[in-house]
């Protein structure tokens, strides 16, 4: 257990070797990205595969998972210990790879912070209209309930109609790696059958947990339906930041560092799937933990 201002200066690999961080330049620093779990997984790939020379911090806030139905206040909180804890780690961006995180506190506090952060929303939403106009959005219920998604679908394109839907129980699913149970399939058939009804013609996975699913939803949804995974067009983004930012980095990757703020063999256990090895996870306490800089109304 390492706490928020103690971290040891290695980087871990899926077998498990370290080594030490060597000094670097700014393009060599890492990416930081954080979901409430396994769901930013799915970013994690995208980035794996589309920047495959980019260093990665990854954090998932497993002991505070779901954060779906979590109040505003709390998520803005969360969010900003997360952050203060990477602008320790020297990151040069930050990705929240979580879709209530990105609708409820990115816009709060993304001055608060040195480095870029990109949300997962917006990339989303665009994606959505270039595919179809009657678009359903199955998201947590916190991202449902902020509109998030309607409002920035809308804002592109005036004419498309959205419908959301609120899943409280895919994140507990997923996390729990139940994904292939029959309740699953049954719950899974309960949340999409208000958006089949109104004949949608694409669907938004409005949370990163959710591409875990997609063989389920694809087997439950008509096949004109188009499935859009934000993660991708949130990548493309990230590397059009870099590039403006001349952050790209050119030297060798350092291998992705893990932690996580609950129990780091659950997560590499439910991680395997998805990464292909099992990876070396470190516990790090992030509570009370802000940044010095950030306003002292912040603190109250």
């Amino acid at each position: 257990m390492i706490a928020g201002n103690n971290l040891i200066s290695f980087h871990s690999t899926c077998n498990g070797s370290f080594s030490y961080l060597p000094s670097r330049e700014p393009q060599q620093s890492p990416i930081g990205v954080f979901d409430s779990g396994v769901g930013g997984l799915t970013v994690l790939t995208q980035l794996y595969r589309q920047l495959p020379q980019e260093s990665i911090l990854y954090f998932g806030d497993t002991a505070r998972l779901p954060y779906g139905t979590r109040s505003q206040t709390e998520i803005i909180k969360f969010t900003r210990e997360i952050l203060s804890w990477m602008h320790e780690q020297q990151v040069k961006m930050a990705i929240m790879a979580c879709n209530t995180s990105s609708a409820l506190a990115l816009e709060t506090v993304r001055s608060e912070f040195p480095f870029p952060i990109l949300g997962v929303i917006l990339p989303g939403a665009k994606a959505a209209v270039q595919q179809g106009k009657r678009i359903g959005v199955i998201s947590t219920p916190a991202t449902a309930a902020s509109n998030a998604y309607q409002q920035a679908i809308l804002e592109i394109d005036g004419t498309a109609q959205v419908w959301q839907v609120g899943c409280p129980e895919f994140v507990p699913l997923i996390e729990q790696n139940r994904i292939s149970e029959p309740y699953t399939k049954e719950v899974a058939r309960q949340y999409l059958a208000p958006l089949i009804q109104q004949q949608i013609d694409t669907l938004v996975y409005g949370c990163t947990h959710y591409p875990h699913l997609s063989p389920v939803v694809r087997s439950l949804l008509p096949p004109s339906v188009k499935l859009v995974d934000p993660a991708i067009y949130l990548v493309k983004a990230i590397a059009q930041e870099l590039d403006l930012l001349g952050l790209r980095n050119n030297f060798a990757p350092l291998p992705t560092r893990f932690y996580v703020s609950g129990c780091p063999k659950q997560f590499a256990h439910s991680s395997v799937r998805w990464l292909g090895c099992t990876p070396l996870v470190e516990q790090v306490y992030l509570e009370n933990m802000l940044s010095p800089s950030l306003p002292l109304e912040f603190l109250d």
